[in-house]
C-alpha cells in the first residue's frame, strides 16, 4: 500500500530525505518545502521513487 520514497533538493546539492507515501491517496507526484542542510535554507523537495533491488 505504502510506496518508499526519496525527497531529492532542488537546490542541486544531493541532499535527499527518505519517507513513505499512500499511493492510494496522493496519486501524483510529492513536492514539498523542507530544510536543505547543506545549502542552509529552504527549498523545494521532489519525490524520487527508490528502486527495490
Amino acid at each position: 500500500m505504502r510506496d518508499i520514497i526519496q525527497l531529492v533538493s532542488t537546490a542541486g546539492t544531493g541532499f535527499a530525505y527518505h519517507t513513505t507515501k499512500n499511493k492510494r491517496t496522493m496519486q501524483g507526484k510529492f513536492e514539498i518545502k523542507k530544510y536543505d542542510p547543506i545549502a542552509r535554507k529552504h527549498v523545494l523537495f521532489v519525490e524520487k521513487k527508490i528502486s527495490r533491488g
